[in-house]
């Protein structure tokens, strides 16, 4: 990766890593990252000429692959036209229209840039809504890098948090609470010891920052009815699972659980950045400009994101067969990626929802922040670099989500399948 190499050298000296995101700089699998050049369907192609079978997909948005010709179509329209007014247009009213009418609990929306702004402005509306200044999320769960969600938990479980980043004031802390994900005692005995304080639960129903991981249906039934219990807003952050486990999201692996404010991006942007919050219209209601609680974006349903993601979604629901269709291509990769594990005697777990899907190289299953760290983190390096190099791209995290696409074939999937048999035999 000759080019790719001095790219990331050059871009060094130019931006923090050398990249805009940290993921991007590959430190965590001990590499220097492939500069891409271009996509097309299910694969990527580096500045170098490599070909790769992508399964990150720009973490998550690109269901429908690259450059899907409904959306590439679209975004020609709309560019021919002009790329962004500040100002009022029909195709975010039609985008806000396709999600309240599809998703349930969602009343009414509000689009934003990015997940970060999403869930974010989600908190501060659940702040004013109850008055209180205390927010409860999980270890494990990541809700973008605004101040008071950069926090963990402390030594013990009812302490307040402390900072995972420098720059954010300690004081953020005392206004944050972390418990264990899936542990329903410890979200009680949080709610207990900080009553008439917690504003909003703000929760991933299927996490996939520290690798896949769903609430458990008991855990998400007694998270609502905690939470109803002590006034608490239950914020669902549904910014990667939201329209890719399902069309409608996690929300459908819950159906009769109601959050009261929902966050999505992703998707919904067709590849483009994009983040959007919704919900009960009595909450909503105390945005500007017509309540209390300020909340804005120069760009903020800007024609480019929201005719992608209108495309987008509207391809998937003309399509209902494409759900299914991922579903079977997810449950066929798993099953190979744990027939590998038994052929070299490699301990490996499968954690899958809909088209998301993450491996761990653990001998005990993973349903939390803990349990999820016990992996081996260095077979999975070996692994990492192992697949990259015979053309499979992953996420360069052990805790990160594997993403399939409709444009994958069954050779595709079968090439994922030998190559991880063969790189399972090395690491065996």
């Amino acid at each position: 990766m000759e080019k790719s190499t001095a790219y990331f050298e050059r871009s060094k000296k130019v931006m923090p890593g050398g990249v805009n995101s940290p993921a991007r700089a590959f430190s965590s699998v001990d590499m220097d990252p492939p500069f891409i050049e271009r996509g097309k369907g299910a694969y990527i192609y580096d500045e170098d000429g490599n070909k790769y079978l992508d399964f990150v997909g720009s973490w998550g948005p690109l269901i429908l692959g690259h450059g899907d010709e409904d959306v590439v179509r679209g975004l020609q329209e709309v560019i021919e036209k002009g790329t962004s007014f500040g100002a009022p247009t029909k195709i975010e009213m039609e985008m806000a229209e396709l999600m309240v009418e599809s998703l349930p609990n969602v009343e009414m929306v509000r689009m934003v840039n990015s997940g970060t702004e999403a869930t974010m402005s989600a908190l501060r509306l659940a702040k004013a809504y109850t008055g209180r200044s205390k927010i409860l999320k999980f270890e494990g769960n990541y809700h973008g890098h605004s101040d008071s969600l950069l926090i963990k938990a402390g030594s013990g479980a009812l302490t307040h948090g402390v900072p995972d980043s420098l720059g954010v004031p300690e004081e953020i802390g005392r206004h944050t609470l972390t418990a264990n994900y899936n542990d329903l005692d410890n979200v009680e005995a949080i709610l207990e010891a900080n009553k008439e304080e917690i504003a909003a639960v703000i929760i991933e129903p299927v996490a996939g920052n520290m690798g896949v991981i769903p609430m458990k249906e008991e855990f998400a039934r007694g998270l609502r009815t905690l939470t109803k219990k002590h006034g608490v807003i239950l914020i669902y952050d549904e910014v990667m699972s939201g329209f890719r486990v399902s069309f409608q999201g996690a929300q459908s692996l819950y159906p009769d659980i109601a959050p009261d404010l929902i966050c999505y991006g992703k998707i919904i942007g067709g590849g483009l950045p994009v983040g959007a919050f919704g919900g009960r219209k009595d909450i909503m209601s105390l945005l500007g400009p017509i309540g209390p609680v300020y909340q804005a974006g120069t760009l903020s349903g800007n024609p480019l994101a929201m005719r992608a993601g209108f495309e987008t979604l509207s391809k998937l629901q003309k399509n209902p067969g494409y759900y299914p269709q991922l579903e079977a291509m997810a449950e066929k990769l798993e099953r190979g990626i744990l027939q590998a594990g038994k052929n070299h005697n490699i301990p490996v777990v499968v954690n899958r929802v809909g088209a998301m899907i993450s491996l761990f190289f653990s001998h005990e299953p993973v349903t939390n922040f803990n349990s999820a760290k016990a992996a081996d983190q260095e077979r999975f390096k070996k692994y990492f670099k192992a697949m990259l190099e015979a053309g499979i791209y992953l996420p360069p995290s052990q805790f990160e989500a594997l993403f399939l696409n409709i444009q994958m074939t069954t050779e595709d999937l079968d090439k994922f399948i030998d190559t991880i048999d063969r790189v399972f035999s090395e690491l065996s």
